[in-house]
């Protein structure tokens, strides 16, 4: 991405999991224990990851039916949804770490005075209380949960929402994620996309498509103070 196509960076919205923090070693440990409590074997890891992205309730119907498109009879769903809730938000950071430039990524943009958001698919309180365990919660102006508004990515609401809530045009907020929903979030609020390349989404296919290639890949936080760093002066000019 060319430089002068952020200059205006006013702010920036990041994902949760697989972007602020690798949480797939609680969220598999949760999936497990319900499988166990529902008379099922456990799935590997590797095969709940695939099935992150969209939310705990979307989760759990793909953990019950080992199949990322079927849905789990509703009597079955509830009773694993009631266990899952329960069991993870016991466990939300038992394994769950930020990822190694996490912090300094965030506590950078924080300097520059660009007020900052998180955007999951994650319950709200689950991730506000994941953020607090994690001690990151501190950093946004704004968290908003995959319950918080009536729709969640790839629906833009929640990022022309949290723009409104901070004053400023979608089309001067980066969203940063891992996953497809993330992307085409922004691309229909308006907003520049920053992919990551350390997350569970497979962002190099996910380039390959006009539909989901970010505006721009990173494979650390810091790098996008380094980008928007250098614009600084410019501006206060």
């Amino acid at each position: 991405m060319a430089l002068p196509a952020i200059e205006h960076v006013q702010a920036v919205a990041f994902d949760l999991d697989g972007t602020l923090c690798d949480s797939v070693p609680d969220l598999a440990a949760a999936a497990n224990s319900m499988r166990l409590y529902l008379g099922m074997d456990e799935l590997p890891q590797q095969t709940v990851e695939s099935y992150v992205g969209d939310g705990i309730a979307k989760l759990v119907h793909r953990v019950i039916t080992n199949d990322r498109e079927r849905e789990a009879d509703p009597k079955i769903w509830e009773k694993g949804f009631i266990y899952y809730m329960h069991y993870y938000r016991a466990h939300l950071s038992d394994l769950t770490r930020p990822y190694p430039e996490t912090e300094a990524g965030l506590a950078l943009l924080k300097s520059l005075g660009i007020p900052l958001v998180v955007i999951t698919n994650k319950t709200e309180i689950l991730a506000v209380e994941l953020l607090k365990q994690l001690k990151l919660a501190d950093y946004f102006s704004l968290i908003l949960g995959g319950d918080s508004l009536s729709e969640k990515k790839p629906s833009p609401l929640p990022l022309r929402h949290a723009a409104e809530v901070l004053g400023i045009a979608p089309e001067n907020m980066l969203m940063v994620g891992d996953s497809r929903n993330d992307i085409l979030a922004a691309k229909a609020a308006g907003c520049l996309s920053v992919g990551v390349t350390f997350g569970y989404g497979d962002m190099p296919l996910l380039s390959q498509d006009p539909a989901t290639k970010p505006d721009w890949l990173i494979g650390a936080l810091p790098e996008i103070y380094e980008h928007l760093q250098p614009q600084k002066p410019q501006e206060n000019n």
